[in-house]
């Protein structure tokens, strides 16, 4: 068997079959890929900065398209409003309202700091400043785990404008709030800028690609039914050559000759044989002797 299975043909097959199985595996697996890259998010094309009294007015949500939009925002902060908002990658982020100047303010994500004691939470910069950053709508109260303890003062746990009402009593707040990439001009000890991404879409599946990877990996299983069904032909058909070289045991020995008939013995010659006539083997038979003529 190992002379059949390690022969050029059969091992033409078994390269064949595991080239096909690696070939369809992979197309598979890139079928499955393109398949889950479809399903995440797209990036849009992130527009030029526009002013923040452009996107948001007071008493309207902030629309979807709006979200991570860059802006720009031109005020003076209220230090004596800044806020700490807990539980943010391990540390705190910097909130302050910005005054525009028209009767209205947007919360501001100044940075992040690892502790409350940082320097970076020293008071805003005083004066009229310019923050650029993007744009993010208002977090939901009911989606933050509340914790039994209370927090310390002048923190909280999310950047709502429906909660900022109560807690910056007086202040006229735009939905949504802004989170800073730079300011100008600088504090003088500046916070670490809180990463927000451009903005995206929602991905669609394209179910085609799924079928496709099941497609190849069919076409794999195929190729290993088609390898099995080649190879157990071979040895059969060798199995098959074996058995038709051994020869059959009714055919071995040496002729016994004619049947004698019924009721001979086996000493009986057959006809016409030499014993029968008297006359040695290879002699002539003798003419009949005819009868003597009689004078009349």
């Amino acid at each position: 068997m190992l002379r059949i299975l390690f022969s050029a043909r059969v091992v033409a097959l078994h390269l064949l079959a595991v080239g096909a199985l690696v070939v369809c595996g992979l197309l598979g697996r890139w079928q499955l890929g393109v398949f889950e890259e479809s399903g995440r998010p797209q990036s849009l094309l992130d527009p030029a900065p526009v002013a923040v009294a452009t996107l948001t007015a007071p008493g309207e949500h902030l629309t979807a398209d709006k979200v991570s939009r860059r802006v720009t925002a031109e005020g003076t902060f209220d230090a004596s409003k800044q806020l700490l908002v807990a539980e943010r990658d391990g540390g705190l982020w910097l909130l302050a309202p910005l005054d525009l100047g028209d009767g209205t303010s947007i919360p501001v994500v100044r940075g992040w700091v690892a502790t409350a004691g940082d320097p970076a939470v020293t008071a805003p910069s005083e004066g009229r400043v310019t923050v650029s950053g993007r744009l993010q709508p208002s977090e939901a109260t009911d989606s933050v785990q509340r914790r039994v303890r209370q927090l310390p003062p002048g923190q909280v746990l999310t950047v709502s404008s429906a909660e900022l009402i109560n807690v910056w009593r007086g202040t006229k707040l735009r939905d949504g709030f802004l989170v800073a990439a730079t300011q100008s001009p600088a504090p003088e000890v500046a916070a670490r800028p809180v990463s927000v991404p451009p903005p995206t879409e929602r991905g669609g599946l394209t179910w085609r690609n799924l079928a496709y990877a099941a497609q190849w990996w069919i076409f794999g299983l195929f190729a290993v039914f088609m390898w099995w069904h080649f190879v157990r032909d071979a040895l059969r058909g060798r199995t098959r050559e074996r058995g038709s070289d051994v020869p059959s045991a009714s055919g071995s020995g040496p002729d016994p000759g004619p049947d004698p008939g019924p009721g001979a013995t086996p000493g009986d010659a057959g006809p016409g044989t030499g014993a029968e006539s008297g006359a040695a083997p290879g002699a002539e038979p003798e003419a009949p002797a005819l009868p003597a003529r009689t004078a009349p």
